[in-house]
């Protein structure tokens, strides 16, 4: 697992939400707070139903909702906020991850959604991203694991932070 003072090569991920609340911008490290403060012991992860859009009306636009299917495991889009959906130039709901997530070529979407899932923890990522309209997205993402039962994650919640692109840059 790389972490943020790992080396050069490694990928720009941690599980370790003291690195992430060290480096990440404020709304970033707000959502992880929000999600923590929803978890009930004995559980280790709140379900969705414990999350309250109308608490979450900031981060909204940089949220992203993934039902997990399993047997075989397959990541379905089935929310996502206006600022991914203008990141991307297209709205990915109800689309598999696998064929549409942004930046598969430089990042790690279904390595971190992986994480998340098999080890029920969240993943903080850091990256640069390739976009297919050929700019670059340096971005920021929380990954955080969603439970019905509180044992098998069966949804996924981000807050992806965009912040900057080449895109954004020629807008201007």
């Amino acid at each position: 697992m790389a972490d943020a003072g790992g080396d050069a090569d490694s990928y720009p991920r941690t599980t370790d939400m003291a690195v992430m609340a060290a480096r990440c911008y404020p709304d970033t490290l707000a959502f992880y707070k929000y999600w923590l403060s929803k978890v009930r012991a004995p559980r280790t992860m709140p379900a969705r139903a414990d999350l309250d859009p109308a608490e979450m009306k900031g981060w909204l636009p940089c949220i992203q909702l993934i039902d997990v299917h399993d047997n075989p495991r397959r990541l379905i889009y089935r929310l996502v906020g206006e600022s991914e959906v203008t990141v991307r130039g297209y709205n990915p709901t109800g689309r598999p991850v696998a064929e549409t997530a942004i930046g598969q070529g430089t990042s790690d979407p279904l390595g971190n959604y992986g994480i998340v899932i098999d080890e029920k923890k969240p993943v903080y990522d850091f990256s640069k991203i390739n976009h297919p309209n050929g700019f670059l997205v340096s971005q920021e993402c929380v990954l955080l694991p969603l439970s019905d039962d509180g044992a098998r994650v069966n949804m996924v919640v981000t807050y992806g932070k965009v912040i900057s692109s080449l895109h954004e840059k020629l807008k201007r």
